[in-house]
């Protein structure tokens, strides 16, 4: 995939409310925890480094942020579930502005649930992948910050986090978005599902 579709992105619209949204071509949506690295992983995909927001505070990202790809094609960024120094109505609130997303837009094709490499699977990660598939609704799973694990713990913590989701190694992306590892093959589902 040409890596300069992607360069081209832009900053569209921040909202708190999926009604909130206009109507678009196709979608695509990263879902995780609080500080998993979601607006990193935005940043990498579009070798933006300033594009998405980051922090190190969990929490941060508390709106719906979308970047346009091209006209119609977009990359949502979601609010992180889980820990965040928030209020527990605030976290309420998160929740029911990422369910109404992931349940209202006909144009999504695709959540990439982000697990943290370093951290595991966590219970509302797992929470996340069981309502997703009672839903119907397809996701891909990204595991990022692999460069927080040894080359000699790599392959292990593969097979545990895979048997842990229970699905096959080879159907988790497995990404850095701090060293660009995986990144390119990121670049190209993405691009498959949103028709760039």
């Amino acid at each position: 995939m040409n890596k300069s579709i992607f360069n081209t992105a832009q900053f569209h619209v921040c909202v708190d409310s999926a009604h909130k949204l206009d109507d678009t071509q196709a979608e695509v949506a990263f879902v995780g925890r609080s500080n998993v690295g979601k607006s990193s992983l935005v940043n990498a995909l579009c070798g933006r480094r300033l594009l998405a927001k980051i922090s190190k505070t969990p929490g941060k990202t508390r709106t719906i942020n979308v970047f346009s790809i091209r006209y119609g094609k977009w990359i949502v960024d979601l609010p992180g579930y889980g820990f965040a120094a928030v209020s527990v109505k605030e976290k309420d609130n998160w929740k029911s502005m990422i369910e109404s997303y992931l349940s209202s837009r006909s144009s999504l094709k695709a959540i990439f649930v982000l697990v943290d490499a370093h951290v595991g699977a966590t219970a509302l990660d797992r929470q996340m992948l069981a309502w997703l598939k009672s839903k119907g609704i397809p996701y891909r799973i990204v595991v990022n910050k692999i460069d927080r694990i040894t080359q000699v713990n790599l392959a292990e913590q593969r097979q545990s986090l895979a048997l842990d989701l229970e699905v096959m190694p080879e159907h988790i992306l497995w990404v850095s978005a701090k060293k660009g590892t995986g990144i390119a093959e990121l670049r190209t589902i993405i691009s498959g599902f949103l028709a760039l």
